[in-house]
Formats: structure tokens, C-alpha cells, sequence
């Protein structure tokens, strides 16, 4: 079986290459997919997905069916990139160009994540053109909004776009990178705005200080982030129906187990002990939100929340991953993303935590090129993660066929 899938993967490392080049090239910012939606609903088609559809939010999701109803794993990742930059003085070559230096293909968005997309697909199309049989169904969801860590797109494709297809996914694998290895978790983020409002603007501007200072133990500059994982930015003053205003913007990294509710009561009240006067000041602490509008048009009110998860490493999932891998010649390795980052995050907490589906991620580009300048990655790789994903999706949905050749099936 593996050595089909090898000989088949030879002749699509153009083609690979070539739509990968053409996703890097177009621009697909938060909000503003467009574009490259159309190119990869036209690519789905052209590969003769049995199924093709878009969604309200901008998603794009192709399907293969298997030839019975389940299981089904899903293979995605994201479309959209962080905002193209508008001084690019820190990238050698444009950062909408494709360029290669031997191997290495250099672009926005190339490890984070459009070479795993590209390698998702293709690994679909590598099961398809070595005719092994699938049991269950593959689905390829790529989605939008998801640098903003918030999963604007994934929350529509789960809650609407699959329960209208009649699938429900039973694993998903992220593309998010991992440099080949197999992920099953993170930590997450919370952002919170502090506000302060009072009569007395003394009061009001000396316990925004004495709050930057006591939670940041004695700075006030925002570049603090201690053993907690707290930092913060530089209080902003203002004034409105003759009050005195303060906000102040917090993030907070938060680790498994960590409830956003806690962490929300537990700053409120510490805010509250360092306010001058607690009688004439009001203190409001909420996770931040602000509107996101999809490239379609569709409006959602998000909060600023990535939840940290993780998937049991002796899970099903994992253990009939590392299997397949193994089996197929992959290296095999296991570990957890860092997102070391502000701003950092995958939809693997919601998947996990709000729809209980367990999560791996498994693709091509290396962590520590996500929002970078001169952003790239080993097409060698996204080679290779094709052929794992094939290994790992036909493990987990498809019909063991050892023995077997290509004209037997």
C-alpha cells in the first residue's frame, strides 16, 4: 500500500507545488479571502471531490465519501494569513512572491498555514489516485478568521456548514505547523479590558497606575510578561458623561485546566484592591470582543479568547497516528505547540473542548516561522506530509488493503 502511494506521490509534486505557489501569491488577510476561496473551490473540483461547497462565513469544504456512512476524520486549515505587511524592508523578497532558495519556498502565509493546506488536499487526491477504498469519509474544511485566534470560521463550519452536509467529524487533524510532527495541544489566551470610571480624575488615573504596577510588578510599560504568562499594555485614559475613564488591556496566557470565569473574577478582584477609593470608583473586568466581518459579509460579535486544550496522548487518534506513520517509513515524533507569540493560537480548543472531537495537528511548516518576516518552508516536507496525512487519514477511515497492487482494487 505504501510503496502505491509513494510511486503516485511522484507524479503530483508538480502540481503540488505549483498550487502552493499560487495560494502564497494571493493575498487572503482576516476578512478578506476571497480570492483564494475561489482558487481552492476550483482546485477541489478540478480534483474531482465528490462533494464542493462554500459557506455563509467563506469557508470552503470538500468531501470524499467512503462506502459506508463513518467513521469520517477532517483534514483542516486556515486560508487566511496575518495582514500583509505595509513596509516589507524586513523581508529579502516580496512577501507575496513565491520565491525559492533550493528547497525552501519563501512567501506569507508558506508555513503558517498554506503548506499544510496545500499538503491536506493533495493527500486526499494521493488516496483517490492510488484507488485505495475508504470505509469512511475525508473532509478538507479550509477556513477563514483563524489568525485572529478567535475561530470565527471553524466555530460556522462546525456549528452550521457540517450538520447541514449530515457529517460529523469523529477525529480532526489540523495542518497549523508542526514540522512533521504529530501535536496534541496548547496552551491559550485570554485577552481582558479593565475599566475604571469615576467623578475624581486623580483617582481614576492613580489606580489605572497602581493596577499596571501591582500586576506587573512594579512596570508600567506593558513589556512585562512574568512566570504567569500576564502582560499588558499602557493604560489609556479618556473621558464620557463627565467621568473620568481608564482601560486597560490584559492578556493572559491560560493553561489546561485554567477556566476563563476564574481568571476573570480572580483579576477583578485584584484590581479592586489596588483602586484608591473602592466607594467612588467603578472597576468593570470582561474578556475583550469586537465585531469580525467575514469576507462574505457575515457579522460576528467574538470575544478575544483562544482556550488552551489537549487530546489524551493514548487516545485512538494519537495512537493509530503514530502507527500509520511508522508504518508508512515517516519519522515519528510527538510534542505540543509553544505559541510562544501574542496572538497565537489553532482551532483546536474549539474542536476539542466545545465539540469534544479529538484533535492532532500534523503538517509541513515549523513554528517558529509563523508571523515572521522572510516566512518559509521545506517543500520537501510538504511532500512528505501529504503522504503522511494519506497514511494517517486511510488509517483512521480507510480498508486495510495489504497484499494487495493497484490493478487488484
Amino acid at each position: 500500500m505504501y510503496t502505491i502511494l509513494s510511486s503516485r506521490l511522484k507524479g503530483m509534486k508538480e502540481e503540488m507545488r505549483d498550487f502552493l505557489v499560487k495560494l502564497v501569491e494571493t493575498p487572503s488577510p482576516s476578512g478578506q479571502e476571497e480570492k483564494i476561496a475561489d482558487i481552492i473551490f476550483e482546485e477541489m473540483n478540478m480534483l474531482g471531490f465528490d462533494k464542493v461547497c462554500r459557506d455563509n462565513a467563506g469557508n470552503v469544504t470538500g468531501v470524499v465519501y467512503g462506502i459506508e456512512d463513518g467513521p469520517t476524520v477532517m483534514l483542516n486549515s486556515h486560508i487566511d494569513t496575518v495582514p500583509v505587511p505595509e513596509n516589507a524592508a524586513n523581508w529579502d523578497t516580496p512577501p507575496l512572491k513565491a520565491s525559492f532558495s533550493g528547497t525552501r519556498l519563501q512567501g506569507l502565509g508558506a508555513a503558517d498555514c498554506k503548506g499544510g493546506l496545500a499538503a491536506q488536499i493533495y493527500a486526499v487526491e494521493l488516496l483517490k489516485r492510488s484507488l485505495l477504498p475508504l470505509k469512511g469519509n475525508i473532509i478538507v474544511a479550509a477556513t477563514v478568521s483563524e489568525e485572529n485566534g478567535c475561530s470565527v470560521g471553524v466555530k460556522s463550519l462546525m456549528r452550521e456548514t457540517l450538520p447541514s452536509l449530515e457529517l460529523n467529524p469523529d477525529y480532526v487533524i489540523l495542518g497549523e505547523p508542526t514540522d512533521l510532527g504529530v501535536y496534541y495541544g496548547h496552551n491559550g489566551r485570554v485577552e481582558l479590558d479593565i475599566k475604571i470610571e469615576g467623578n475624581n480624575p486623580f483617582m481614576v488615573d492613580d489606580s489605572a497606575k497602581n493596577i499596571c504596577k501591582g500586576l506587573g510588578r512594579g512596570r508600567e510599560d506593558g513589556k512585562l510578561a512574568d512566570a504567569n504568562g500576564i502582560s499588558f499594555k499602557a493604560p489609556e485614559f479618556g473621558s464620557a458623561h463627565g467621568k473620568r475613564q481608564a482601560s486597560i488591556c490584559l492578556e493572559k496566557k491560560l493553561y489546561c485546566g485554567e477556566q476563563v470565569e476564574a481568571v476573570t473574577e480572580w483579576f477583578k478582584h485584584e484590581a479592586g484592591l489596588l483602586l484608591s477609593s473602592e466607594k467612588a470608583l467603578a472597576l468593570e473586568v470582561q474578556v475583550a470582543q469586537d465585531e469580525r466581518v467575514s469576507h462574505s459579509g457575515k457579522r460576528t460579535l467574538v470575544k478575544r479568547l483562544s482556550s488552551a486544550w489537549q487530546t489524551d496522548p493514548f487516545d485512538p487518534l494519537m495512537e493509530r497516528s503514530r502507527q500509520s506513520l511508522a508504518a508508512a517509513g515517516c519519522k515519528v515524533k510527538t510534542g505540543k505547540w509553544k505559541l510562544d507569540q501574542p496572538g497565537m493560537g489553532t482551532a483546536g480548543g474549539v474542536i476539542c473542548n466545545e465539540f469534544n472531537i479529538p484533535v492532532i495537528g500534523y503538517g509541513p511548516g515549523e513554528e517558529e516561522q509563523a508571523h515572521k518576516p522572510n516566512e518559509s518552508l521545506d517543500m520537501e516536507k510538504v511532500y512528505e506530509c501529504a503522504f503522511g496525512t494519506a497514511a494517517i487519514a486511510h488509517g483512521l477511515v480507510g480498508i486495510p488493503v495489504f497484499g494487495w497492487t493497484s490493478d487488484e482494487i
